[in-house]
């Protein structure tokens, strides 16, 4: 295949951002209980557990699986659901703990979560909590969440958080109903401590096929404006399935004068080649093991199988972690080792997870050349990058 760059890409050895021994992060769904009723559930959770979740023996199988990824381990992050109403939570997490495991936690904003509740769950040694705001008002955000009350209780949990020093991430979803307010959203989160916002682009998954994703062009203008604040946020702000945000600060980067070399040794490369599948990790309540929870593809069940043997050697894992084998501009854009795009929104507009991101409208150097990806056993044109539904 012919890659054509340009300058300023591939002046130096290509950086190996295949994440192929260990994920760098497990998402683990405790459980799917939960006592909000979001718009955009990736778990379409309900008020009880269902049948079938993990027992407590199978969870500590599964953090003995983890350790058994060798050292440096992957962080887990627990959720649900809301990961609170997991029966076992505060010993799960003590023997992740014994374990070396680093552990996050990303409860829902419920009477479950209070200041006692947040104390003790730092001396329990989680390193982190992220919480959602979709609003920078009650009739945005509890619009989102469908509980009233549900905005000032979270502003509340996260004044909690900081009071007993817990580090704190704030997750917004953007949609094209909501991108409007991300402004105000950023407005008010400057008057709490927080390491990272993450801005979380609409997968339709779930309860969220409900919602309508921004347009490609949209989507791109928003992450360019985003990029151009990042250095004077007073926290970091990255995206979530959206990708093409390392693309846009690489080629502002690039633009500066800056080197690839000089990018790939910055701070700003934080992140870059981590996506479903590489880096990432996702377990079900019920045990199912995925490249993500917005890419509801099970590759096996660890009831059955290793969850080492499932990411390292099974075939959709491997293939998610080589960009080069992606079809359509994925494949031969010249950022795809550090992008990759959003393989949980290819899945869910093509149904194939290897297709190219429809969010990105980013036209590669080869494509303009006229060079196309080639793969066995399919004659059929890839996607068009920036195709609306």
């Amino acid at each position: 295949m012919i890659m054509s760059r340009p300058a300023g890409i591939g002046s130096v050895k290509p950086v190996d951002w295949a994440y192929d021994r260990a994920p760098m992060i497990i998402y683990w769904e405790l459980t799917t209980a939960c006592g909000l009723a979001c718009r955009h559930c990736r778990a379409s959770a309900q008020l009880e557990p269902p049948p079938g979740e993990l027992t407590h023996d199978e969870a500590l199988h599964i953090l003995d699986q983890v350790a058994d990824f060798g050292s440096p381990m992957p962080h887990v992050i627990m959720t649900g659901g809301d990961p609170m109403r997991r029966f076992d939570l505060d010993e799960l997490i003590a023997e992740a703990r014994n374990r070396g495991i680093g552990v996050s936690l990303s409860p829902a904003v419920t009477p479950l979560l209070t200041k006692q509740r947040i104390a003790d769950m730092a001396a329990l040694g989680v390193q982190a909590m992220s919480l959602s705001l979709d609003g920078s008002t009650p009739e945005h955000h509890d619009g989102v969440r469908q509980v009233p009350g549900t905005f000032e209780a979270t502003l509340q949990a996260l004044a909690d958080a900081n009071e007993v020093g817990m580090p704190m991430q704030i997750n917004t979803l953007v949609t094209d109903t909501t991108v409007a307010d991300l402004e105000d959203i950023y407005e008010l989160l400057k008057g709490y401590k927080l390491f990272q916002w993450s801005l979380f682009f609409l997968i339709s998954v779930g309860r969220g096929a409900q919602l309508r994703e921004m347009t490609p062009g949209d989507a791109e203008r928003t992450l360019i404006e985003w990029n151009k604040r990042r250095p004077d946020a007073p926290f970091r702000i990255k995206t979530t399935e959206a990708m093409q945000y390392r693309r846009i600060i690489a080629q502002r980067l690039l633009r500066a004068g800056q080197t690839e070399e000089q990018i790939i040794n910055s701070p700003a490369s934080r992140g870059f080649g981590i996506r479903d599948g590489n880096g990432i990790m996702f377990i079900s309540h019920l045990g199912e093991v995925m490249p993500s929870g917005f890419l509801p593809t099970s590759v096996g069940n660890v009831r059955d199988r290793s969850i080492v043997e499932l990411y390292r050697d099974t075939e959709l894992m491997r293939a998610l972690r080589r960009p080069d084998g992606f079809k359509g501009d994925c494949g031969i854009c010249e950022f795809n080792r550090w992008c990759g795009g959003s393989r949980a929104r290819a899945y869910a507009w093509t149904g194939d997870p290897l297709e190219s991101d429809p969010l990105c409208p980013y036209k590669p150097a080869a494509a303009k050349a006229g060079v196309h990806t080639q793969h066995p056993g399919t004659s059929q044109s890839p996607a068009v990058s920036g195709a609306t539904a």
